[in-house]
């Protein structure tokens, strides 16, 4: 009795199985975002962003000068371009700028984002007042520090002890020295806030584990709070490398390329080329370039760093 009862169960706790994986299945499918969700954003990506590039590529083996039919000359603009010392030169600007930003607020912001993300007396107050310039453009950024920084008014002009005749903008050196400090001073907020997110994003048990072996708040930091803000650091870096090659306001504000061409980086050379001398297939040449140099190099970052696989940084924390 007992046997037939079992048999006869045995049916019907594997169809209960069944109808339970099935359900999981539907609700599964059900909450997932269907193809549909992605087509507003993949509209809006195509014509704003795929067309505009691929009209660039065509205009760039093309000679316009903004009035008339553009006429097909093939490779002459790239041949131009790159036979021009001033685009050479510009390169190497734009790279010397992309890594001073890179250097001085790395650090900067991992410092700052990992205070603010602590439990501190008047730390928020602190923090709403240090994130300020994440409120104001590139362009009001850039017009406060030229008024700042003017030789004949500015700050500059009343201590001549320390910045000399005054003329920050007249070297290159501290003309670099310039687009450096004024791009750390407005970006670094940005990158503090996504350092601070991370940090209290970490595990405190770890801390408390840490504490219990005696480690102090310097071997933490080292061994737990950068460790546990790898990926954060790398989306960091990969912001700051396509901003440093595309800054153009604080360069057009700020210097004007100069003295002569020794601040003229790839974005504002390119600026020059199409809206000043009116040679668009040589700017179209230029701007196509930077697209490329950006995704190569955010490729690379990506792929050394292993961050496209997206490994955890809280293996074994549970």
């Amino acid at each position: 009795m007992t046997t037939q009862l079992t048999r006869a169960a045995a049916p019907v706790k594997s169809s209960g199985r069944k109808s339970g994986r099935a359900r999981g299945a539907q609700s599964a499918d059900v909450g997932r975002p269907g193809f549909a969700w992605a087509v507003p954003a993949t509209i809006f990506f195509v014509l704003f962003a795929i067309l505009p590039l691929l009209a660039v590529a065509a205009l760039s083996f093309m000679s316009w000068g903004g009035i008339g039919d553009p006429e097909w000359v093939g490779l002459d603009n790239w041949n131009r371009v790159f036979d021009d010392p001033v685009m050479i030169k510009s390169i190497w600007l734009t790279l010397l700028l992309t890594v001073l930003g890179v250097v001085l607020q790395t650090p900067l912001s991992i410092l700052i984002g990992v205070w603010a993300a602590g439990t501190q007396r008047n730390r928020a107050v602190i923090s709403a007042v240090y994130f300020v310039p994440l409120l104001l453009s590139s362009t009001a950024v850039s017009v406060l520090w030229r008024a700042l920084l003017d030789p004949n008014f500015g700050i500059p002009s009343e201590a001549t002890w320390l910045f000399g005749d005054g003329n920050l903008f007249g070297k290159q050196t501290t003309a670099i020295g310039v687009l450096a400090f004024v791009s750390t001073w407005q970006f670094t907020p940005l990158h503090s806030l996504i350092y601070q997110g991370a940090a209290r994003a970490i595990p405190q048990v770890l801390y408390q584990a840490a504490e219990i072996d005696g480690a102090g708040r310097v071997r933490q930091f080292f061994h737990i709070t950068l460790p546990q803000l790898r990926n954060s650091i790398i989306t960091s870096m990969i912001l700051m490398v396509v901003g440093g090659l595309t800054t153009f306001e604080t360069v057009l504000i700020l210097t004007q390329g100069g003295p002569g061409t020794d601040t003229t980086i790839s974005a504002y050379y390119m600026y020059q080329k199409a809206f000043k001398s009116f040679d668009f297939g040589a700017g179209a040449v230029i701007a196509l370039l930077l697209v490329v140099a950006a995704t190569i190099i955010s490729l690379i970052v990506v792929r050394l760093s292993g961050y496209d696989k997206m490994r955890s940084t809280m293996e074994g924390v549970s």
